[in-house]
């Protein structure tokens, strides 16, 4: 089978391995799609510091069940199911524990990633937002626009997103956003007063991953507010007005999971939501990619050419 290796800082190439025999609770999962994580670009770049080399990124899969371990009995070779590995996703074949996966039913399969949906899910449900409360969200790409799905589902009065590209503010209104704020253009800080009355939103999701945020979001939230860290932020260190969202009491949530447990919970809604068609990604996959192009892949998620949300690379 192919899987694509990281030898170095933007270099990845396709290596011919043994397709993997499952142990006896594995599932053999030939791979449809993994999805190209934000997360992985400060490796694939070499900005992430001291990682080694050679690496097997990729952990957003999604795939048609192959064959089973001994001790199997959830599944049968055949089904369509989402899975959750850590690596080796940009393969032609991958292992997974069997309690790490889930069938899909009405779920496309090419649309099917789920551990990035859990992620939303989890900082929505961890930021505990009320019915009626004003939201905004900063950062309207991929993460942002399922953030943005789930508080629609949440009954939120306004829900306010700001960016700098034209092109997702535009996708964030078809979502359901009431108010668009173009960070190029207007006065976020003004535009929310009022907004707000001058009150400020109840909470604030940072999904950029920036510094940029972080500066402005303690003065458009209101006191006692929220503000979740939804963006991962890599590189080099954040500064914040520590003293401001002191004084503000400010509710601070790092809506960042490495428990599985609560991984894997999320994903069981996030399936949940998609098989009964409350939840969407079809208009969230914008670039496509064969495995042999998965540099381009990288590389155009990192760019982020006009139009774009979200990059997959498609083995089948």
């Amino acid at each position: 089978m192919r899987s694509a290796v990281l030898l170095a800082p933007r270099k990845f190439d396709l290596i011919d391995c043994p397709i993997p025999e499952p142990g006896p609770r594995e599932v053999l999962v030939r791979v449809a799609v993994c999805g190209v994580c934000t997360s992985e670009l400060d490796v694939w770049d070499g900005r992430a510091g001291d990682v080694q080399f050679p690496r097997f990124p990729g952990h957003e899969v999604a795939g048609i069940v192959e064959k089973l371990g001994s001790d199997v009995k959830e599944f049968h070779p055949g089904d369509r199911v989402a899975v959750w590995v850590t690596e080796r996703g940009f393969s032609d074949y991958v292992l997974a524990d069997v309690n790490h996966c889930f069938r899909l039913q009405n779920v496309p399969i090419d649309q099917a990633l789920i551990e990035p949906l859990a992620c939303a899910v989890n900082a929505v449900e961890l930021t505990n937002v009320s019915l009626g409360d004003d939201v905004l969200v900063v950062g309207a790409g991929y993460m942002g626009s399922l953030v943005l799905k789930l508080l629609k589902l949440q009954g939120v009065a306004r829900l306010i997103v700001a960016d700098i590209r034209p092109e997702v503010l535009k996708l964030a209104s078809n979502i359901g956003a009431t108010h668009l704020i173009d960070l190029a253009r207007e006065d976020i800080k003004h535009t929310v007063a009022d907004l707000t009355d001058g009150k400020g939103v109840d909470a604030v999701f940072e999904v950029t991953g920036h510094q940029a945020p972080l500066n402005f979001i303690g003065d458009i939230v209101r006191m006692h507010g929220k503000i979740a860290i939804v963006g991962y932020h890599q590189g080099e260190p954040r500064c914040i007005p520590l003293g401001q969202w002191n004084y503000k009491a400010l509710q601070i949530v790092n809506c960042h999971f490495r428990d599985p447990k609560i991984i894997l919970r999320g994903m069981s809604i996030g399936v949940n939501l998609m098989e009964n068609g409350l939840l969407t990604m079809g208009d969230l996959i914008t670039h496509r990619f064969p495995l042999g192009s998965i540099n381009d892949a990288f590389a155009t998620a990192e760019r982020k050419p006009d139009g774009f949300i979200k990059s997959v690379v498609s083995m089948l």
